[in-house]
């Protein structure tokens, strides 16, 4: 007997403690700094704030300014050569000596010649056209990376709406459930009542607690992912506003259509594009390299020549006779071959996707259908009726255990189907790459 109280007891305090904790966690979030935000200025924050999409931005600019370097020509290349010493003239000598005869020598050498480099082939205008092709790979690469961000942030937002629906869920039930022990207690200080009654609500308060705790830690750590993604730090606490009802309604939505649009928008899609348009391009450049560019130069040369003074052209090319670029040729081809498969493996997989996120949104609209919410507003009514009946003994305890773990379950399936449905619809705007089901 003592042990069953002993017990009891020890149930009791934990109970009490986890009130008490849960009051103080409770305290310390309404003492932050709140942010109400509905989701679309989340999105104008998080595109202004975000610093990773700002590092990714730099890669853009990057890409751009190897643009310009690809169209530079190359720099000429001027030598210059003289006479260093002589054992009769010493260092550095020029100028003119007299023989006996009266004959005139000129002493030293000077000779300059300037080349330029010219590529044929059209290889820098190849090169212009890789390097504009990278640009568009780092655009849709920066697409890609806030695509996969911003993903992130409508599931953490709707994700922390859902989460804090559920904490006033479990509050107002601790609420209700602490209001009813309180006047259940009086009632076994009477006699009216037993024990194993009041004991049984009393485990219910804690499980709400322990519920409502957990739900609690989920919600930090989605608050704080949040805050990341939108440049936020500190103490602040972010509100999401999100209306009531989700609208259900997708019968406008064509398939074939979404399809057509994801083809133009999907970065993963157009990533692969570019991946086999730059392929194809070095390819075409890896051709053109098998053709020898030519150096074109002139030189003067003062002494070292049949005459004096000698001005010269100078035109050169190395003789494609071993190497003729057969092995990169080769090697460019495959990989192109190897794009292209990448290519066909992107656009079935795009279209399964695109079909898959369709499906998924058409199935879960219908359980979101008008019928359901009706249901939903009749049975919270109900177990509002069914409390007060209980707290006038109108039903007996076990009755009122089980409207109360149905209330409990009904609404926690009613805010994830809610959740559901938004994720659902931002499944398919994320795959097409574009919002074809705006807020």
């Amino acid at each position: 007997m003592f042990k069953k109280l002993l017990a009891k007891s020890i149930y009791l305090i934990t109970g009490m403690c986890l009130l008490q904790t849960e009051t103080i966690q409770a305290q310390d979030i309404s003492q932050q700094d709140t942010i109400k935000l509905d989701i679309v200025s989340a999105e104008k924050m998080f595109l202004e704030k975000n610093l990773q999409l700002l590092a990714q931005h730099y890669n853009i600019q990057s890409a751009e300014a190897l643009v310009i370097q690809a169209r530079k020509w190359d720099n000429p290349t001027l030598g210059t050569g003289q006479n260093l010493y002589n054992k009769e003239e010493g260092y550095f000598k020029h100028g003119v000596t007299y023989d006996s005869a009266g004959n005139a020598n000129p002493v030293g050498e000077v000779s300059v010649d300037i080349e330029q480099l010219i590529k044929t082939a059209g290889k820098r205008r190849k090169q212009i056209n890789i390097a504009k092709t990278n640009v568009s790979l780092a655009e849709w690469q920066f697409r890609s990376v806030m695509r996969t961000l911003r993903a992130t942030l409508f599931s953490d937002f709707y994700t922390i709406a859902q989460e804090q629906d559920i904490a006033k869920l479990y509050n107002e039930n601790i609420q209700r459930l602490t209001k009813l022990i309180a006047g259940m207690k009086l009632q076994l200080e009477n006699g009216n009542i037993a024990q194993k009654e009041y004991l049984r609500v009393q485990a219910l308060i804690i499980s709400s607690q322990q519920e409502f705790a957990e739900n609690i830690k989920a919600l930090n750590d989605n608050e704080s992912e949040l805050k990341t993604l939108l440049g936020i730090k500190g103490t602040t606490f972010i509100e999401p506003i999100t209306p009531e009802f989700e609208a259900a309604d997708v019968s406008n939505l064509i398939f074939l259509q979404i399809l057509d649009s994801a083809k133009q928008h999907n970065t993963d899609y157009q990533l692969e594009t570019y991946q086999l348009q730059s392929q194809k391009q070095v390819y075409s450049l890896q051709k053109a390299l098998a053709i020898p560019d030519v150096t074109v130069g002139v030189n003067f040369d003062q002494h070292a020549t049949y005459t004096p003074n000698y001005y010269g052209l100078n035109i050169g090319f190395p003789l494609p006779i071993w190497d003729r670029n057969q092995g990169n040729i080769k090697s460019a081809r495959f990989q192109v071959k190897q794009e292209e498969a990448n290519m066909q493996q992107a656009s079935n997989k795009l279209e399964n996707d695109v079909m898959n996120a369709y499906q998924k949104l058409l199935l879960t609209a219908k359980l979101s259908s008008n019928t359901n919410i009706e249901f939903y507003k009749d049975y919270y009514k109900l177990y509002h009726n069914i409390s007060d009946a209980f707290e006038n003994r109108q039903i007996s305890l076990l009755e009122f255990l089980d409207y109360f773990n149905d209330y409990e379950d009904t609404r926690e399936k009613e805010l994830q189907q809610r959740l559901n449905l938004r994720m659902a619809k931002e499944n398919l705007n994320d795959i097409v790459g574009v919002d074809i089901i705006k807020e």
